[in-house]
């Protein structure tokens, strides 16, 4: 099997999910500089967020469906990908992301479903802080498990 697309889709992703993960934090502390206008940098720290989780899934999806052949389906299908990446599909390939990332990613998870079903302005500034403060180092561990993943791909394509 080829998995080129699959391997650029990945490279591609990278460096956008580095913008999405700076913009958030940016955004955050220049919010937290200017208490009058707060409600306008936390809508865009929400929808970095939710850019964040949403580029990662991505990626996820299409490696469940071209090398593991099946994406989870039913209510609680993303949080069965998560799980699903998080393991080694025995004589396929690696876990894509190690049990930790995937913990901290389930919190992403959650918050995106906020993001999606409530107005930004009824987002609570506390919910959003402790993921702030995590993104750094998620993004940075889940970004050498992106690239080794992609390593691994290269060496079997």
């Amino acid at each position: 099997m080829n998995y080129d697309s699959l391997i650029e889709r990945i490279r591609l992703e990278i460096p956008l999910l580095d913008q999405v993960t700076q913009k958030a934090i940016d955004a955050w502390n220049k919010g937290a500089k200017s208490p009058d206008n707060q409600e306008i940098y936390i809508g865009y720290v929400a929808l970095n967020l939710h850019g964040f989780y949403s580029g990662l899934e991505k990626i996820f999806i299409l490696t469940a469906r071209q090398i593991d052949g099946e994406v989870p389906k039913g209510k609680d299908w993303h949080s069965k990908l998560i799980e699903q990446i998080s393991k080694e599909n025995k004589d396929i390939r690696p876990a894509i992301i190690g049990t930790k990332s995937a913990e901290l990613l389930d919190e992403f998870k959650r918050f995106r479903h906020v993001v999606r079903n409530v107005y930004t302005f009824s987002l609570a500034p506390e919910k959003i802080g402790p993921l702030i403060r995590e993104l750094p180092v998620l993004w940075k561990q889940i970004r050498v498990e992106l690239i080794d993943f992609s390593r691994f791909l290269e060496a079997i394509n």
